[in-house]
């Protein structure tokens, strides 16, 4: 016989069994915001174009499971080369950074820095990658997740006075980003002075420095073209270029369910390394076109004149290969694997 007492129980069980089905589903349906920290004003190219496109996918992705928090010039706290540290320790979830703010760290995303190397953005973000995989994951990044690498398009000097041939830099302070670029301005008679991007355009407005070394991209985010009116670039590889990488904090990352997990890397990897060096480079020409509305002096060095150039920067490859391989690195092995991946790109 069915009485008040056993329906009112039946009732709350059922109850009681929705609330653990609810629970359930909750826990299945995990929610999570992470903090994404970087040294750029967040209306720059590279958060605009290429950050923010990543991000708005992933949270698109995950059905708003995932919340990605911008935080742009260092607003977090810290330096530009704070941001690896800040990633490794969980002070920020995901940074996006260089790896040559922390010289010595990082010593095979170097081979990308050479000199007269890089031709093609999307070619050698595509290649770092690949190498990244084979040679780094596990080795000098073993303490991050790392979802993306890649690199701008082609390094050039931004000066108070014009630069046409080597010569021209004698006596000239110039910015350089990283230790391979500081040694490129020294070998070319320039005297190097290091420091991050954010940083530029204080110095340049203060006498600090005579120019920089920056692509195009960014001069408009710095206001470059106000504070100086001579660019020097150059036709054919690069005159240098820096690396990037989108790391992530690796306890964060392996704290996610599988299907949280899955989103992040489905955005992550190869493809977008890709997109996201190429359209860094694609930003270049509107930047550019800032300059020429100013009436700024454009010197183009054209591959035939650059010899030069690329004799005074060559000890460079041999002091690099040198140095990493203290750090159990085969450079020479590595030059050959990036540029190999780079002229295969796209075949």
């Amino acid at each position: 016989m069915t009485t008040r007492r056993t329906i009112v129980g039946l009732i709350g069980g059922a109850a009681a069994a929705a609330m653990i089905g609810l629970g359930a589903t909750a826990a299945l349906a995990q929610e999570v915001t992470l903090r994404l920290h970087h040294f750029l004003p967040a209306q720059s190219n590279v958060p605009r174009l290429v950050l923010d496109v990543w991000a708005d996918k992933v949270e698109k992705d995950s059905g708003g499971r995932i919340k990605i928090e911008r935080f742009a010039s260092m607003s977090l706290g810290g330096t530009p080369p704070e941001l690896i540290d800040q990633a490794i320790d969980g002070v920020a979830d995901i940074v996006w950074t260089l790896p040559g703010y922390t010289p010595g760290r990082f010593p095979s995303t170097e081979v990308f820095e050479l000199p007269f190397f890089v031709s093609d953005a999307r070619a050698a973000s595509s290649a770092y990658w690949q190498l990244f995989e084979k040679h780094m994951k596990d080795g000098e990044f073993a303490d991050l997740k790392i979802l993306a690498t890649w690199v701008h398009g082609p390094g050039m000097f931004h000066t108070n006075k014009p630069v046409t041939k080597p010569g021209d830099l004698q006596g000239m302070k110039i910015r350089g980003g990283s230790r391979l670029v500081n040694q490129l301005l020294d070998l070319v008679g320039a005297t190097p002075v290091g420091m991050p991007v954010p940083a530029v355009s204080e110095a340049l407005s203060k006498g600090v420095i005579d120019g920089t070394t920056i692509p195009w991209e960014v001069t408009s985010a710095l206001k470059v073209p106000e504070l100086v009116t001579n660019h020097t670039e150059f036709e054919g590889p690069a005159l240098y270029t820096l690396t990037f990488v989108l790391a992530m904090n690796k306890a964060k990352y392996d704290s996610l369910p599988d299907d949280l997990k899955a989103v992040i890397d489905q955005n992550s990897g190869l493809e977008f390394s890709i997109f996201a060096g190429g359209t860094q480079a694609d930003a270049d020409g509107p930047a550019r076109q800032v300059a020429v509305d100013r009436g700024n002096n454009i010197v183009t060095v054209h591959q035939a004149d650059t010899q030069e150039w690329k004799d005074l920067v060559q000890p460079i490859y041999e002091s690099w290969v040198a140095n990493v391989k203290g750090a159990n690195v085969d450079g020479q092995a590595l030059i050959g694997n990036a540029r190999a991946l780079m002229d295969a790109y796209g075949k």
